[in-house]
């Protein structure tokens, strides 16, 4: 299983949205054939383990990290590939959460006399696809809100001089993680002062860039921005007063404008995110701003936080922190993190944790 958890990652920003699985066929206590998935929309990790198996795969034991699909989608149902091949047992990390599954496989390979186990390794295997987890079972994405800011608590200086505020390591990091999310969401003043490209930006491979979510309540966003002019999907999410000439202009640059939603003079987050889910984007990473961090967490959409601190001291009460909004009044009503993590890179370092659920 462990093994398949490994393959399991190989498709990570790949697959989106559907989850990463790995499997691994074994036959006389050897590996014979294994597999994982690789794209949105092609055979699952079952199908190719079996295709790529050494030996004939009757009577042997197949390990995968997620419940076998029972369903048509856009692939053939993966028990009927299992049985057809004669697999004797199948060991299973997780029970599907999608409706369309939960448990259904598990109770075809039953009925065809296979036995069936699950739960190993569940805890890891949820982890790894818990952003799956979320939009097939709420069609909301995942939101992973990220910031960098030094010991002091500061994402600028007091003149919004914000580059770098960490390491080369950590800003790696933070491109491995755009690769692996559908979307990625700042705020028109993220835009108007840095300029940012928002493209994924690997060292040894090509990386998947996420669509570009802009929140830009009056349609501000200068048409020459240096993120309209790269590949990939832009959505603007503006509101009621934004010009209509301006957002025929994005729209026949080939930008997507939303107009949404808005809440005391600010565009709702939560009717966004469900645009969002609606358009099929399972995962959005907030990058953007003290304004925008703050608007995520008072909706509530936030679902992990990953905070980079760099050992440096910048001061200034004019200077920026990485949330900003009202903030609250009572120290017992702030948010806190469960299953914190801490990560060393280079001098930099990463504290993340799962949003607690109130």
């Amino acid at each position: 299983m462990k093994r398949a958890i490994m393959l399991a990652k190989k498709g990570m920003g790949y697959t989106n949205p559907n989850p990463m699985v790995g499997a691994v066929i074994v036959k006389d206590g050897n590996i014979i054939g294994e597999g994982y998935h690789k794209t949105y929309g092609t055979a699952h990790a079952e199908v190719h383990a079996l295709n790529n198996c050494k030996v004939n795969p009757e009577g042997a034991t197949m390990y995968v990290t997620l419940e076998p699909c029972s369903h048509i989608g856009k692939t053939p149902p993966c028990v009927d590939a299992i049985i057809g091949h004669g697999i004797n047992e199948v060991v299973i990390g997780m029970i599907d959460p999608n409706p369309l599954v939960a448990g259904k496989g598990v109770q075809k390979l039953q009925n065809q006399g296979i036995d069936v186990t699950y739960g190993m390794l569940e805890s890891e295997v949820k982890s790894l696809n818990r952003m799956f987890m979320k939009y097939v079972t709420t069609k909301q994405p995942y939101c992973i809100l990220k910031s960098a800011m030094t010991l002091d608590g500061k994402i600028a200086t007091k003149i919004g001089d914000s580059q770098w505020v960490t390491g080369e390591l950590a800003r790696q990091h933070v491109h491995e993680l755009r690769h692996q999310m559908s979307g990625i969401m700042v705020g028109i003043g993220t835009v108007l002062a840095d300029n940012p490209r928002l493209t994924t930006r690997l060292r040894k491979r090509k990386g998947k860039n996420p669509i570009r979510i802009i929140l830009d309540t009056t349609c501000r966003i200068p048409l020459d921005a240096a993120l309209l002019r790269e590949e990939g999907k832009t959505i603007i999410c503006t509101g009621n007063h934004a010009s209509p000439l301006k957002i025929k202009k994005l729209q026949e640059m080939g930008v997507e404008v939303y107009m949404s939603n808005e809440r005391d003079g600010r565009l709702d987050m939560a009717c966004i995110m469900d645009y969002l889910g609606d358009r099929g984007i399972d995962s959005v990473l907030i990058e953007g701003g003290s304004s925008v961090s703050s608007s995520a967490l008072e909706a509530g959409v936030v679902d992990e936080v990953m905070m980079f601190i760099a050992p440096k001291i910048i001061g200034g009460k004019h200077a920026k922190s990485p949330v900003g909004g009202e903030g609250v009044a009572w120290m017992r009503d702030a948010i806190g993190l469960v299953d914190i993590e801490i990560e060393t890179l280079g001098t930099d370092i990463l504290i993340k944790g799962k949003v607690e659920e109130a």
